[in-house]
């Protein structure tokens, strides 16, 4: 079969590596048709990431149909899946208390154990959920990195009218702008990067600023995205009386106004990745729903031999979300 390789950073290729078939009666072999790069992907390409493990295939947004199953796994041969890419160990108080997120076994697909950027590979059937028939390829690509968002916002009220601030518009900050703006709040969506605002204003009717541009306004709910000091510390300002504070980004360390966050009683809430099933199925619930507008966030799809290109045009921040196919069943075509 044929792989992307990352050796060490700013070293990929693709390499052909021999076939792997199913041993524990629980697996799957997975034939892959979509990989999205992420954010994290590039800091691991880049070396970026600090637990990132070197050589590994890369690649964790993962959407392909099973081509081999083991005799305990509920999946049939055909049947197209989603992976869940983070593991659990299932025994420890965190995940007995449904907090598969932090388990403190957790290991991630493309990060610090071999990915899925591959023709095939096999994976215990435990990490993979199947994708209703009524959801196209384009849009399932899409379940694992808005399952961050729909976990995100059930920490938080938002409905119609809700005022409600983005800052930081890569791939997740634009997939928190789209369902918040579906949710009928008062959206103001915030990047630093100007050419990109076309792109978010196609997401809906809503405001796109500059941060500078914010001034004294203030937000019931403020989402920090972007993942940097400047933006965690603004968040933390524009957040109004009583309102809540939402941090998706990383940032190993900010200044915040404590006596600020004191007095006006916001609320912190630090979120990461999602628990499965419920943010899985949550997601694809909302991904099935014709008025849900978010096709603007898959920018463009590249065969993945030309990998170089994808990710080079991912790490130029100008685009929404980069995804490489890998042989998708649906032809759908780049934009």
């Amino acid at each position: 079969m044929i792989e992307l390789f990352l050796n060490q950073p700013n070293k990929m290729e693709i390499r052909v590596s021999e076939s792997i078939s199913i041993h524990d009666p629980n697996e799957v072999k997975i034939k892959l048709l979509y990989g999205g790069i992420c954010g994290s992907d590039l800091l691991v390409y880049q070396g970026k990431l600090g637990h990132a493990a070197y050589p590994l295939r890369p690649g964790h947004e993962l959407l392909g149909h099973v081509i081999e199953a083991g005799e305990q796994s509920p999946y049939r041969v055909g049947t197209r899946v989603v992976v869940q890419p983070n593991t659990y160990c299932g025994e420890c108080r965190l995940c007995l208390s449904g907090k598969t997120n932090i388990c403190k076994e957790k290991k991630s697909l493309g990060v610090n154990m071999n990915g899925g950027f591959s023709e095939e590979f096999v994976i215990s059937s435990k990490y993979v959920l199947p994708v209703p028939d009524d959801l196209s390829d384009r849009r399932a690509v899409l379940i694992e990195p808005f399952a961050v968002i729909v976990h995100a916002f059930k920490k938080v009220h938002i409905g119609k009218d809700t005022k409600v601030a983005i800052i930081g518009c890569g791939n997740e900050g634009m997939l928190a702008a789209a369902l918040a703006n579906h949710l009928d709040a008062n959206v103001t969506a915030m990047d630093i990067n100007m050419e990109k605002f076309d792109l978010i204003r196609s997401l809906g009717s809503f405001r796109v600023i500059h941060p500078d541009e914010v001034g004294d306004e203030k937000y019931e709910v403020v989402v920090e995205a972007a993942g940097s000091r400047k933006a965690i510390e603004l968040a933390a300002q524009i957040t109004a009386p009583g309102g809540d504070l939402v941090m998706i980004g990383m940032i190993p360390e900010a200044t915040l106004p404590i006596t600020h966050l004191v007095r006006s009683e916001i609320t912190l809430h630090g979120s990461i990745i999602y628990n499965v099933p419920e943010d899985f199925e949550k997601a694809m619930e909302y991904l099935r729903r014709s008025d849900f507008h978010i096709d603007p966030v898959v920018s463009t799809i590249i065969p993945f031999w030309e990998f170089n290109q994808a990710y080079e045009l991912a790490l130029s921040r100008n685009v929404g979300k980069v995804v490489m196919s890998f042989g998708g069943r649906n032809n759908e075509a780049s934009v």
